[in-house]
């Protein structure tokens, strides 16, 4: 078998190679340019005209540092959610065979799809006080969720939920049954089996998923608009403190606030990019052993 990849491979390395053409990196560097790092620098070329005292004043103004908490807080919570019934939705899509799996399947990616505005408003319409679950909740626990914080992380864990099923099914189809039968024949029951053999090979692609789907909650805006009532210190994001600003005339604060919001993203990316690397080595540790 070794001798086999390795006549694969020498053939593969003999083979000629696509030469892409000269200009296709210019035409990636223009347009990358235009769309992607001249907005961004302006941005930050704009609230570099803040003085340092008064970024930080805007920055961590009372009602900026409320929102860093909803906003920040609740996608942590929804994120953590998602890992685990997303890690369970992929389990049951890949390991289970059941009744409109493929419809299943098909409707996991709407909340990719679907505009956030209408994903707010349907929400709303069935969280409400009047709403199909909202009622029942209002009347049994007393417990008001549209309008409130908890329908905002209700907004979040809708809108990340694809992330970590998407991010897991790939990586838990490619695992090897035989390393589950090899455990089996060992005396490992299926909870050991889980937790010991297939678990650890899935983690990488769980932190990753819920890495990604926290970015996309802390960012999200259309939707949780819709289901919160956006006051101050109560259920306020930082998205919808944003456009306050704007609407107040208030660039310079505005522009801080995105500052800051970029900062979170490209450390998110960081962050995202570091847990896909240690997922590679630690898949190619595991292949080897």
């Amino acid at each position: 078998m070794d001798a086999t990849l390795a006549k694969l491979r020498r053939l593969g390395s003999r083979l000629p190679k696509l030469a892409l053409p000269s200009w296709s990196w210019r035409i990636t560097w223009v347009y990358l340019t235009l769309m992607l790092f001249l907005p961004l620098a302006g941005m930050l070329l704009k609230a570099s005209r803040v003085s340092p005292s008064d970024f930080w004043e805007m920055a961590t103004s009372p009602e900026a540092i409320a929102t860093y908490k909803i906003s920040f807080g609740l996608s942590l919570v929804a994120s953590l959610i998602n890992g685990i019934f997303g890690l369970i939705i992929a389990w049951a899509l890949i390991r289970c065979r059941f009744p409109g799996q493929k419809l299943l399947d098909a409707l996991l990616d709407l909340p990719f799809a679907l505009p956030t505005a209408v994903a707010g408003l349907a929400l709303t319409a069935v969280y409400s006080e009047e709403g199909w679950l909202g009622k029942p909740i209002y009347q049994l626990f007393g417990v008001k969720v549209a309008f409130t914080s908890l329908g905002v992380a209700v907004a979040m864990v809708f809108i990340s939920l694809p992330f970590v099923v998407r991010t897991v099914e790939p990586v838990l189809r490619s695992l090897e049954k035989e390393q589950e039968e090899a455990a089996w024949c060992l005396g490992a029951s299926q909870g050991q089996t889980f937790t010991r053999v297939i678990l650890p090979q899935l983690l990488p692609a769980i932190l990753s998923g819920v890495a990604q789907g926290y970015s996309r909650a802390v960012g999200e805006y259309g939707s949780v608009v819709m289901i919160s009532s956006n006051v101050p210190f109560r259920d306020l994001i930082t998205p919808t403190l944003i456009i306050q600003k704007l609407e107040e005339y208030d660039l310079p604060a505005a522009t801080v606030l995105g500052t800051v919001m970029l900062i979170f993203s490209l450390v998110s990316l960081l962050l995202i990019n570091l847990i896909q690397v240690w997922g590679q080595r630690y898949q190619g540790k595991t292949a080897s052993s």
